[in-house]
């Protein structure tokens, strides 16, 4: 018995080699670990056959490890690559690229998830509790996690496997404490092999996204760049070739090359100052446009030369305009903190865009909204409200968590407060909402990250830890 127990064991310690993450030869690649947690193995998931996982790694060869040896995480992503998905679906992307996602709209492909949470919340998988101060959210891909936060002087990116296991961290330089609040602001952008990270002192660079190894950088100051008074917020925008942001100025928007960060195009005949919030790219009657909030309004440039396309003064010179447009359906909605509320423009087929409403019932000072079969879900002040996205007729208010964040997977919200740390999942329906989970997490200060829903799995970021919970449908 125990020579096939030793026998066992230094079969599993040859196929689990601890291999150099730096080595990493494509984006399949994922960190799989053993059940005592002690072995791990860099490799491309092949197949499941006759109750083995069947790996292939770096060198090209190829293990078979027993399903039973491998941890309950790895177990459970096996699961979710066999599962058959329902009938007329497609199986979910386990990859959330950017901040709000890889359509920049707080939804998640994710299926199959949990309708209604046990007393307490969801199983907690993993917390990492040295992530640094900040309030940037998740992203995630290739089976690595993404996140920032400001560690003694720097702003540093942090890079875990999928168990909550630290891979490598770098920093982009100093942090930022603008406006008296210092804490790390924008969420990483992913795009193949790249990573893109704006600082909230205006620093963007461009890092291997598998190593962490600096590529290039720039500074929003080469541009004419300045930032408002609590620094630069936003998350880098990639959108064809171009690695996009908000320098603000005369030159508010920049396109640069994605690859070498030289630049490409620059917006043009609008100056502005860039506020907080991110550029979303939009397609409407053929034509390309980057639409984001300034503190003199929203505006519209066409992609590729920087031509204003249309513009609104909605907001302008507000205390701080923070949250990201939306864009559905033909209509883009854009709402803002400090007692605005949102407005809503209907887009024409020639790159313009009229005034559809303006409203008072979307106060959302950060916490975003997300759009769902024609409605608009999201915070207005210490309320949730739901609107009709085409006449912004208010259907339902709510308090909910009180004020805080937002994303949408599988047909529900899931709902993070700004005070207590304090989560909730929701029904999202014109009808109503009601309640059907809470969970609360630990940290100091306000909680502004936003909720990211990805691979089953529920990622809540708060002060310096962030909390890893399943919650896939057993």
């Amino acid at each position: 018995m125990w020579r096939k127990l030793i026998v066992s064991a230094v079969t599993l310690l040859v196929a689990l080699v601890l291999l150099p993450d730096a080595q990493a030869a494509d984006s399949e690649l994922r960190t799989w670990t053993d059940s005592t947690g002690q072995y791990r193995v860099r490799a491309a998931w092949v197949e499941l056959r006759d109750g083995r996982v069947w790996l292939k790694k770096m060198d090209g060869s190829t293990v078979g490890v027993p399903l039973e040896r491998l941890s309950a995480a790895d177990q459970q992503w096996v699961a979710r690559q066999t599962a058959a998905p329902a009938q007329g679906a497609t199986a979910p992307s386990a990859e959330w690229l950017t901040f709000r996602g890889p359509n920049r709209d707080g939804r998640s492909p994710d299926q199959g998830l949990l309708k209604e949470w046990p007393e307490g919340g969801p199983k907690l998988l993993w917390k990492v509790t040295d992530v640094g101060k900040g309030w940037s959210g998740v992203a995630v891909a290739g089976g690595t996690v993404y996140v920032t936060g400001d560690v003694d002087d720097k702003l540093m990116l942090f890079a875990f496997d999928l168990d909550g296991q630290l891979k490598w961290k770098v920093d982009n330089g100093d942090k930022c404490d603008h406006g008296g609040y210092s804490g790390a602001r924008a969420t990483p952008t992913i795009d193949g092999p790249n990573l893109y990270l704006l600082s909230g002192n205006g620093r963007l660079g461009c890092f291997d996204a598998r190593s962490g190894e600096p590529r290039w950088n720039k500074d929003a100051k080469e541009f004419g760049g300045k930032c408002g008074g609590w620094g630069y917020a936003e998350s880098v925008l990639v959108s064809g070739e171009w690695a996009i942001f908000k320098p603000g100025g005369p030159r508010c928007i920049v396109a640069l090359n994605k690859q070498t960060g030289e630049p490409a195009w620059t917006s043009r005949d609008y100056s502005a100052g860039p506020e907080y919030g991110s550029c979303l790219a939009v397609t409407h009657g053929g034509i390309r446009q980057i639409v984001t909030g300034t503190n003199q309004g929203l505006v519209s440039v066409r992609a590729g030369s920087g031509e204003v396309l249309w513009k609104n003064g909605f907001a302008a010179g507000n205390t701080a305009n923070c949250p990201t447009p939306v864009y559905s359906d033909g209509y883009v909605f854009w709402a803002n903190g400090y007692g605005k509320g949102g407005l809503c423009m209907k887009l024409d087929n020639r790159g313009g865009a009229s005034e559809a409403y303006t409203t008072r019932d979307m106060d959302c000072h950060h916490g975003g909204y997300i759009i769902d079969n024609g409605c608009i879900y999201g915070n207005d002040g210490n309320a949730w409200k739901c609107l009709d996205l085409k006449t912004g007729e208010t259907k339902w208010s709510e308090r909910a968590v009180g004020k805080g964040s937002v994303c949408w997977a599988d047909g529900m919200l899931y709902l993070f407060g700004e005070k207590n740390g304090e989560a909730a999942l929701a029904t999202c329906s014109p009808d109503g909402l009601e309640i059907k989970g809470r969970v609360r997490v630990v940290g100091e200060g306000p909680s502004w990250a936003h909720p990211v829903v990805i691979g089953g799995r529920l990622y809540l970021r708060y002060d310096k830890n962030l909390y890893c919970f399943d919650v896939q449908m057993p």
